[in-house]
């Protein structure tokens, strides 16, 4: 018993040696009256940082008052600092007696915010974690000696990559404007496009250390006010030293983290980000990365590609239906190949049985050996097309495919058949819009693989029900991930496995949305009419 009381008595004392010590750092976190003590908290904050420079000043009539101006280095804009902080400080109102001109209910700190800087956005501080994450990311920091307060500048401005066309989503037809790392310049660009007063945008500062911007943009009145919810309390969760890019988000975040399959869209189309929002979805900005997370996301979005909605509608189902019918070959073509010709010889013509009897004839490895050295080899190739300088990344993959391939071949060591099934599963695996999707392909294509290999087009069979299961019993954002069709819902399968005209997009998905649903007039007074003849009308 004495031992537990004992216990008991040292954890409330180390709870209030705990509470102490937070009030002291609180305390400490607060600005000093004094300048000078102010600056050596800062130094000794950021060590020998050659990059944070800190001047001290004398502004006001005869130089009375001392002041300092710490920036970042390569992070603020220098010009902008000398003609409208410095210049001002030390040249507008020099002659002015700042100190006999306040009222009582005025300080030092307000007058110069409010009648003395000539700049856009300049907000008061008081604590040195606002002073420290303005400085790091590029504003002015102002202290008055005297005051225990300043003020924060925004006059951010980096060298920095301009909008360029998105590299990852080539298309044939639209936009050709990407995304870049800069946050504000991303959101621009979406605003630039909707120009809705209900356009709204909710910024969080998400990792202890790095600090990073991450913005929630949805529209108001469209958006489904419980997943707007969903989506804040998750980023609210989020307790991490640091977010580099939304990949490190989207894993944060995100249903099914054991899914191969992904639960969020991510984009660096500007459009794209533009169409989702109006469909009621939310999308999420992280600062640093040209990649912007869309939130929920269903199966049959990853088909869908910006392009499908700037050509006719013919044209667009077709090139739909051809993305779908190649993601199961590259899927499924090695496995049926591999089922086929290792247990089911009867679903084969005899002049094809006999062909492919004749060319494994000789061959030392299994069907699945096969193909697992062939995929295995197309992979590393793939990957070190990707690695190498672009100049020579496709030619490299290109020319090592075809030479591996064909020397396998001459050698007896792959069956002819076999790097024809390859070739075709890895050129579908390309058509994919969507390189998330692309992966999940390739890894499940292992796994029929081994099934095809164990049990035949039966495993192939089962394995394809337990896909179509998990499929069905993955949500995003508390969206059903097959939406559409499990649950089906007819009035939304005009924009599922073929696209209906624009006129006939009466309403929003009905999943995603539950408010505002209607999207334009009724299709039949949508739909367009030719003109009628004058002529024949007179006739």
């Amino acid at each position: 018993m004495g031992f537990f009381k004992k216990k008991s008595n040292s954890k409330i004392h180390s709870n209030s040696i705990s509470a102490s010590q937070m009030m002291t750092t609180s305390s400490t976190n607060e600005l000093k009256a004094n300048l000078q003590e102010n600056i050596q908290i800062i130094k000794d904050s950021i060590g020998k940082s050659s990059d944070i420079i800190i001047r001290e000043i004398r502004i006001g009539k005869e130089g009375t008052i001392k002041a300092g101006i710490i920036y970042t280095d390569g992070l603020t804009d220098t010009t902008a600092l000398q003609n409208f902080i410095l210049e001002t400080l030390m040249l507008d109102i020099k002659e002015t007696e700042l100190q006999e001109k306040l009222s009582p209910e005025q300080n030092l700190i307000t007058v110069l915010k409010d009648f003395a800087m000539t700049v856009g956005e300049i907000k008061e501080l008081t604590n040195f974690e606002v002073l420290f994450t303005g400085l790091l990311s590029g504003d002015t920091i102002i202290l008055i000696d005297g005051y225990a307060q300043g003020l924060i500048i925004s006059n951010r401005h980096w060298v920095e990559r301009g909008v360029t066309e998105a590299a990852a989503q080539v298309i044939v037809r639209g936009p050709r404007e990407g995304f870049s790392e800069n946050l504000r310049v991303n959101t621009a660009l979406v605003r630039r496009r909707l120009k809705d007063p209900n356009l709204w945008m909710e910024t969080k500062v998400i990792g202890k250390r790095t600090k990073t911007n991450v913005a929630m943009m949805y529209i108001n009145g469209i958006a489904n006010d419980k997943i707007v919810k969903e989506v804040r309390l998750r980023l609210d969760k989020i307790d991490i030293d640091g977010i580099l890019e939304s990949g490190n988000i989207e894993e944060l975040i995100k249903d099914g983290p054991y899914s191969p399959f992904p639960t969020i869209l991510n984009t660096e189309r500007s459009d794209v980000v533009a169409a989702e929002l109006l469909e009621g979805k939310i999308a999420i900005f992280v600062d640093g990365t040209p990649f912007v997370l869309i939130v929920p996301a269903i199966f049959v979005q990853f088909f869908q590609s910006s392009e499908d909605y700037y050509q006719s509608a013919d044209i667009a189902s077709l090139i739909r239906l051809l993305r779908f019918f190649a993601f199961a070959i590259a899927m499924l073509a090695p496995a049926l190949f591999i089922a086929v010709t290792t247990f089911n010889h009867v679903m084969l013509p005899p002049s094809l049985l006999i062909s492919l009897a004749a060319q494994r004839e000789g061959a030392p490895f299994p069907a699945f050996v096969e193909a697992i050295i062939m995929e295995v080899t197309f992979e590393i190739l793939r990957e070190a097309g990707l690695r190498m300088p672009r100049s020579i990344g496709s030619a490299m993959s290109i020319v090592g495919a075809f030479v591996i391939g064909t020397a396998a071949v001459e050698a007896g060591i792959i069956s002819a058949a076999m790097v024809i099934v390859v070739s075709i599963t890895a050129i579908s695996s390309f058509v994919s819009p969507t390189y998330n999707l692309a992966i999940s392909g390739r890894i499940l294509r292992f796994g029929f693989m081994a099934i095809a290999a164990s049990f035949g087009l039966l495993g192939i069979t089962i394995g394809l029900i337990a896909l179509l299961l998990h499929l069905c019993s993955l949500r995003s954002f508390g969206v059903p991930y097959m939406s559409s069709l499990a649950p089906f819902n007819l009035s939304d399968q005009k924009d599922t496995f073929i696209r209906l005209p624009i006129w006939d997009f009466f309403t929003r998905p009905r999943l995603i949305n539950q408010q505002n649903i209607f999207r334009q007039q009724d299709s039949a007074s949508a739909k367009p009419e030719p003109p009628k003849n004058k002529e024949s009308e007179g006739g």
